[in-house]
């Protein structure tokens, strides 16, 4: 099997090496004919071709995020695994990430927009794939009202991939990191550790036909998240006091909110049960502690949200821990796992070494 370091996307594509089809060859307004109508999701008011799209705010006013996922840092091409990821994986995923912000907010996704810079060797049947799952994951993860409006495209060294989102307000307010309150419940909503395992068999010495049909799905839960969309607007109805993406691992979210908030959560392993048995078979072939994933995994893109006690939590959500005042004197972490600090800081961090 060919080394992953030294495939390249025209051997990804089956690109013959004589005049092959590249961005550089069909040049950028043909490369617009060619990607504009796969990102038709839903119309806004005016899409591409001018200099900016419109966009409708019916409530006066719209949350808005941005994401950039770039080679080598937020995604490979080929893994050591064996396993290589295609133009739709990278579409899907950077569509995923940025809906989960939105939702996040309680928000419903209403438009987005996408810069693309790309190497001039870059097929042009990688761009097309790219669209093709950007547009899809719009589409089968239920933002049914995001509209994908233009964007850019670019050239550069390596690929990267940069969307922007807009949301219109489930409710009057929407949801922040800050406002969670002591006595209150801690609650997750989607799955923990798989993107992270998955993460580990792409890295494994494990070839990709060694992985058993289990094994693939956590891979696609790597390659092709699911947030769970619905959920954020209905936590705002049922009146979250907080919320956020589980994008870079549950302790290192969980404090992120928790110092927002300026209290502390205590977290229940005990909770958390059914993540590690779904992880379990998996861990033992790996020889990693499923609670790693769990605890200190990014990626799966679910919610976290703190809700008064008596509310009864939106479909989906379950009680992981609670909500505690913080201890006067007490430094470190606000994150409690059983009621004694975590030994080690677990999660994502784009800059860590």
């Amino acid at each position: 099997m060919k080394s992953p370091d030294t495939t390249t996307l025209l051997e990804l594509y089956n690109v013959p090496k004589a005049e092959p089809l590249t961005v550089e060859n069909l040049g950028e307004s043909g490369l617009l004919a060619r990607i504009l109508p796969r990102l038709k999701a839903f119309d806004p008011l005016l899409g591409p071709g001018d200099d900016a799209a419109l966009i409708a705010a019916p409530g006066g006013k719209f949350v808005i995020s941005v994401d950039t996922l770039v080679e080598n840092q937020d995604f490979r091409l080929c893994w050591p695994s064996g396993f290589c990821s295609s133009g739709f994986d990278i579409g899907w995923k950077s569509a995923a990430q940025n809906l989960s912000d939105i939702n996040a907010m309680g928000a419903h996704a209403s438009s987005a927009v996408i810069s693309l810079t790309l190497p001039p060797t870059t097929p042009v049947a990688w761009v097309e794939d790219f669209a093709d799952g950007f547009s899809t994951a719009v589409r089968e993860l239920g933002a049914i009202r995001c509209a994908i409006g233009g964007g850019d495209l670019g050239r550069g060294g390596e690929l990267s991939v940069t969307a922007a989102v807009t949301g219109d307000l489930a409710t009057e307010k929407p949801v922040l990191r800050s406002g969670a309150e002591p006595g209150e419940v801690v609650a997750v909503n989607g799955v923990l550790g798989v993107a992270a395992a998955g993460l580990a068999l792409l890295d494994s010495p494990l070839t990709y036909v060694e992985w058993s049909e289990e094994e693939s799905a956590l891979v696609l839960g790597q390659r092709r998240p699911r947030p769970p969309l619905a959920a954020g607007p209905a936590a705002a109805r049922a009146g979250a006091t907080a919320m956020m993406d589980l994008s870079d691992g549950l302790l290192k979210d969980a404090q992120r909110m928790a110092m927002a908030s300026g209290v502390a959560f205590d977290l229940d392993t005990a909770e958390l049960s059914l993540d590690l048995e779904r992880l379990k078979r998996t861990s033992e072939r790996l020889q990693i502690d499923p609670l790693n994933w769990v605890l200190g995994g990014g990626e799966d893109h679910g919610l976290l949200a703190t809700f008064p006690q008596s509310t009864q939590l939106p479909v989906g959500f379950r009680v992981i821990g609670r909500v505690k005042a913080i201890e006067v004197g007490v430094m470190g972490p606000a994150i409690y796992l059983d009621g004694k600090k975590p030994d080690v800081a677990k999660g994502y961090d784009h800059f860590a070494a």
